[in-house]
């Protein structure tokens, strides 16, 4: 013990090169049949003016995910935790050259948002954002955004849209209870496609608890039923269409 003692008292951390710490959000929910992203405009430089996911230094006294959290409400003007919203580390970036600043590694999470299907949570710009934004993400991922947030926001939606072939991951960006054009409605936005609504209910109902519930369309048509999630694998899988492997 005394040897550590020692060591830690004549450790010199000024010896080695200094490596800043952020964490970036891929926040993800739905609306009107679209596949959205919460993005920021930046207010500084770098890449001033440029979009950017929300996200920034990690304090000296937190862990990355609750300056996950708190980056989202000074950028954004969300609040999380919350029983809305899913979160889960997505990757660590560490290329030397991803921010002109210094060397900055980041950790990036996955947030899925709970939505009705019709509207977005309201953003409002704070702390160093310029703005705030929701943007389609098939539309957005066309485009540049600032450092490497495009190849991260991608790897998010990569995730996501894997985990939904084998799990229920995709009504966390529904209410707790939901029909099942309003999960169908996820798939179709997540992976960019328009599957058959037939295929789909005769797969997906098995793997769903059915709440008793229903509810009736807007549309006037019969009563729908009301689903919950489960949380066991979805058996056998649900394999996405070709052409959506090549969007997403």
């Amino acid at each position: 013990m005394n040897s550590e003692k020692k060591f830690l008292a004549s450790y010199r951390p000024e010896d080695y090169p200094a490596t800043a710490v952020t964490v970036d959000l891929v926040v993800l929910a739905v609306a009107q049949g679209v596949l959205h992203v919460a993005l920021v405009r930046r207010g500084e430089h770098p890449f001033k003016g440029s979009l950017a996911l929300p996200g920034g230094f990690l304090h000296p006294d937190e862990d990355a995910l609750h300056a996950a959290w708190r980056e989202l409400a000074e950028e954004t003007g969300m609040t999380l935790p919350s029983p809305e919203a899913h979160v889960e580390q997505l990757a660590t970036y560490s290329s030397p050259d991803r921010d002109p600043r210094m060397r900055i590694v980041s950790i990036a999470h996955l947030v899925l948002l709970a939505t009705d299907g019709l509207t977005l949570p309201p953003l409002a710009a704070g702390s160093d954002a310029a703005g705030a934004e929701w943007s389609p993400v098939h539309e957005t991922l066309k485009g540049d955004l600032a450092f490497d947030h495009a190849a991260i926001m991608r790897e998010g939606l990569d995730r996501l849209s894997g985990k939904m072939e084998y799990t229920l991951i995709a009504a966390r960006l529904l209410p707790e209870s939901f029909t099942v054009t309003q999960l169908r409605t996820v798939y179709d936005a997540v992976w960019n496609t328009s599957l058959p609504a037939g295929n789909f209910t005769r797969k997906m109902v098995p793997q769903l608890h059915d709440t008793g519930q229903k509810v009736r369309a807007a549309s006037g048509g019969a009563p729908a039923a009301l689903f919950n999630a489960t949380d066991k694998h979805l058996h056998p899988s649900l394999a996405r269409p070709a052409d959506a492997r090549d969007a997403s």
